[in-house]
């Protein structure tokens, strides 16, 4: 009896602990964990969104980079951390949806982790060596079947988003492309201006648009549903007759399973916040980056978005069977 008592008063202590917990978060730094090095665009977008989160919640947040293995590694110190908030992953396109298909993790991006809110994108523009003689993507596409030995796509490395986004253009177009895998994306498309491979699904970010008004490369179409401000001449993959051919590098947030939704409520609060301070704005506007709407920064927005793009890119990498290195 003395035990079921004392049983019951543990119970009744834990259930007092975790709404106490949840409404004095948070009480220390916070660290965000990147999962590729310094410097990249992820960094980047976690050292922005951190200095505008700290007003809101009141205490630091931190970034530590944790590279290697396209990022699983990094997400997997996250998905080890423990649920109170203080240890969370920024990730993208990548990280949480590929990684699944071509690696053999030791954990699951939906089962275990909790979404908190989606963050910018940057859409990919189909763009091509400068001696392409096509007008229009649909020419672009039937120059490729007549010339196969030009049928070329720079990627950086096997498994990127560049990578699986050319086997994708191949099963929408019927091409057949010679994948060239590079260490970077900056190597990839150096190649494509220097005219050694013929095109390149380009991350679209603030330095493209000189580049692609130079007339050294020649953008075809933007991967997405919609035009884009700073390219507003670019038709969309749908305008130029390949539609559903959507290509972004979206961002995402996700705290460790079992994080409560207290927690994730605050943290998602502080993104919204931040995601709509007007300096944000002017940074990613300079970047190129598209800014999801209001009612799709919800950690339920996010959890949906990521298993409906798991459904779309999965089959494609296991058709292709595509391993990362």
């Amino acid at each position: 009896m003395m035990n079921l008592l004392w049983a019951a008063a543990c119970a009744a202590a834990l259930q007092g602990v975790a709404p106490a917990s949840a409404q004095s978060y948070p009480s220390k730094p916070i660290t965000i964990v990147v999962p590729f090095a310094a410097g990249g665009p992820a960094d980047t977008l976690a050292r922005l969104l951190g200095e505008r989160m700290k007003t809101s919640l009141g205490q630091p947040i931190l970034v530590e980079n944790v590279a290697g293995a396209a990022g699983s590694i990094g997400v997997g110190r996250v998905v080890r951390a423990a649920p109170d908030g203080y240890t969370i992953s920024i990730g993208h396109l990548g990280t949480h949806v590929f990684n699944g298909a071509m690696y053999n993790l030791q954990y699951d991006l939906v089962k275990d982790l909790v979404p908190i809110a989606l963050l910018p994108s940057n859409y990919s523009i189909i763009v091509t060596k400068k001696e392409v003689p096509a007008k229009t993507l649909k020419d672009l596409v039937a120059w490729l079947k007549a010339n196969p030995k030009q049928a070329s796509a720079a990627t950086a490395g096997i498994g990127s988003i560049a990578h699986v986004a050319s086997v994708y253009f191949e099963d929408k177009t019927g091409v057949a492309l010679q994948i060239v895998p590079y260490r970077s994306g900056a190597a990839a498309f150096s190649d494509v201006l220097a005219g050694h491979v013929t095109l390149i699904f380009d991350q679209f970010t603030g330095g493209s648009v000189e580049m692609y008004r130079s007339g050294k490369v020649r953008p075809f179409a933007v991967a997405a549903k919609s035009r884009l401000p700073s390219v507003p001449d670019l038709p969309t993959v749908d305008e130029s007759g390949i539609p559903g051919l959507y290509v972004s590098t979206w961002y995402g947030l996700w705290a460790p399973k079992g994080t409560s939704t207290e927690i994730v409520a605050k943290l998602n609060a502080a993104v919204v916040e931040a995601l709509a301070e007007p300096e944000f704005r002017k940074r990613s506007d300079a970047q190129s980056s598209v800014i999801p709407p209001r009612e799709q920064q919800t950690p339920e927005s996010l959890g949906a978005f990521q298993r409906t793009e798991i459904d779309k890119w999965w089959p494609t990498i296991k058709a292709a069977n595509i391993k990362a290195e």
